[in-house]
């Protein structure tokens, strides 16, 4: 009972212990702060990274990709169907974007993902990093009216159909408008204009005007080679004309003419930029999107194109020897996944449509793919299946290979994680300094209070019973600072977003740059095992710094303690 009374009086009365509670406090409270922002920054990595990737990707050796596709899925069922949820099939091929905007081309290094708009979402999390609603309940390359999301006043919530058909009207007026001036710079009069005009524009000087006012005589007139004017036209002027005019139909089976075949079609088959759009792509938000802040500090995004507009893609067939191939799609809606790797370097395309685009269609094999993308069922063993679809289809047989999520961005992972480690490492530190202190504390102690030390062991006290004082006196010093550590850094962390915005309006300067990080909050996570791992190693740091110097009260002899008072 003695021992815990001196412990407790000891905590109560000692300034000098103040000091060791506080600096293990620090450290506590310290290291659950940037556990959990590293835990939160760590895990929207994963979800962001995962999210576009399937859990395992059977990826092809080449871009030309590889044909039976279904016998190869049909055999991935075989080998692992009690672990498969879904599979679904892309092509990924790189290629350059170009985007009218401001009289010039804008040029953009994509890589475009042909997705097959059915199947792709059942493999990833990719509708939910969608602008507009309805793309996130089911995905489709279909323009819409309007309703996507962004940020307050940009040009994408005014996007959509009516926007396209706002600048194609605005873009005919122009041309419309650039071909009068054209004419009235030529004739000197506007279109429809005449001589007696009021309204008319100042004609410019005729060069005419200076020559003699001799009758301008047509050029067949004096000509006696020239045919008649009147009268029907020559058989090679006639035959011309005839080609001109519209075919009846049906005559262009009866005289073999294809071309002629282009009279049958109806106004209403012909592509009008107000009523149809190209072929649809999703563009990565940092594709045609600059986020800075303007004059006034703001953070603002300015489109380059936005869902409406049309842009130009330029990718390599699937051929030997591969050949350029452009094409125009109608931008339908972007993808903002946070994640700047993914935002600034994806596109995305209907899968049919590129395999057209890219030749990768045969006669008998089919249509060719790059990747086979599979989800497993919530709680299967990824590395497991993974090696058991690596045993089951070797590289060296097959046209693919074989990778998880994770160890496709295993580098980028492993760094988060290094970071992670070597800011733990560095901030536990903290903790062993003040466990220096503790030790230095408990040997001031020990010297001052030699000749109590000297009285108890007179009283019948043990080595081992004033062995335990010092021992408790340091657990009981871990205890209270790793607590209030502890409650310290939960509070923070809880109100991490408040207490950064306090520090914005002190210092007026901006703690989490949402240009750079593309986050709106700061992100964390409370990890429990992670708190306790902390709270425990601070109280053991605490009891094996009073090791050494109850250790040394323990072997005093109480006629040496009390030789000398």
């Amino acid at each position: 009972m003695y021992k815990l009374m001196l412990c407790l009086r000891y905590l109560r009365t000692r300034y000098i212990a103040l000091a060791s509670i506080i600096s293990v406090t620090l450290g506590v409270a310290t290291m659950v702060v940037v556990n959990s922002v590293m835990s939160g920054f760590s895990h929207e990595m994963h979800v962001r990274l995962h999210g576009i990737l399937s859990d395992i990707v059977m990826e092809s050796h080449s871009l030309d990709g590889f044909y039976q596709w279904q016998g190869h899925m049909n055999a991935v069922k075989q080998v692992a169907g009690d672990s498969i949820e879904n599979m679904t099939v892309t092509v990924h091929v790189p290629a350059m974007l170009d985007i009218y905007h401001r009289n010039e081309w804008v040029p953009r290094q994509v890589t475009v993902i042909g997705i097959d708009d059915e199947t792709y979402n059942n493999v990833s999390d990719f509708s939910r990093y969608l602008k507009h609603p309805s793309n996130r309940a089911q995905v489709n390359f279909s323009l819409k009216d309007g309703g996507y999301e962004g940020p307050e006043g940009s040009t994408l919530t005014e996007s959509g159909w009516n926007y396209r058909r706002g600048k194609i009207a605005y873009q005919k007026a122009l041309e419309e408008e650039m071909q009068r001036f054209e004419i009235m710079h030529r004739t000197g009069r506007m279109p429809g204009q005449t001589q007696d005009d009021p309204n008319k524009i100042a004609a410019t000087p005729s060069p005419l005007q200076n020559q003699s006012a001799e009758s301008v005589k047509p050029k067949f007139s004096d000509d006696p080679e020239a045919p008649p004017l009147p009268g029907a036209p020559p058989q090679e002027v006639a035959q011309r004309m005839a080609q001109n005019e519209p075919a009846p139909v049906g005559a262009a089976e009866v005289e073999g003419d294809p071309f002629n075949q282009r009279h049958q079609f109806s106004m209403e088959n012909t592509f009008d930029p107000m009523k149809h759009q190209s072929p649809g792509i999703i563009l990565g938000m940092a594709v045609a999107n600059i986020r800075q802040r303007n004059a006034e500090g703001e953070v603002k995004d300015y489109f380059l194109a936005v869902p409406g507009d049309d842009v130009r893609l330029t990718f390599p067939s699937a051929e030997s020897p591969p050949q350029a191939v452009s094409e125009t799609f109608t931008v339908v809606d972007f993808y903002e996944s946070k994640m700047n790797e993914y935002d600034a370097g994806f596109a995305f395309v209907p899968l049919s449509k590129l395999q057209s685009l890219r030749y990768m269609t045969h006669p008998d094999l089919g249509n060719a793919v790059s990747t086979i993308q599979i989800r497993l069922k919530p709680g299967a063993d990824l590395a497991a299946v993974t090696n058991q679809l690596r045993a089951a289809f070797p590289p060296e047989r097959y046209p693919f290979r074989i990778q998880s999520w994770k160890d496709m961005q295993g580098p980028l992972l492993a760094a988060v994680q290094m970071e992670k480690t070597i800011l733990n490492i560095l901030l536990f530190l903290i903790i062993g300094v003040a466990g220096f202190g503790i030790l230095a504390t408990f040997y001031m102690i020990v010297v001052e209070k030699t000749k109590d030390i000297g009285i108890l062991k007179s009283l019948g006290a043990s080595g081992g019973g004033i062995m335990s004082i010092f021992l408790g006196y340091g657990l009981s010093l871990g205890i209270v600072g790793s607590g209030v550590g502890c409650i310290l850094g939960l509070l923070f962390v809880w109100n991490i977003n408040h207490i950064a915005k306090l520090i914005e309006i002190i210092t007026g300067r901006e703690v989490f740059d949402p240009t750079i990080y593309y986050f709106q909050e700061i992100p964390t996570i409370i990890e429990p095992m992670a708190i306790v791992m902390v709270v425990t190693g601070a109280m053991l740091i605490a009891v094996l710094a009073s090791v050494l110097p109850a250790i040394r009260a323990a072997r005093l002899h109480p006629v040496e303690a009390l030789r000398y008072e």
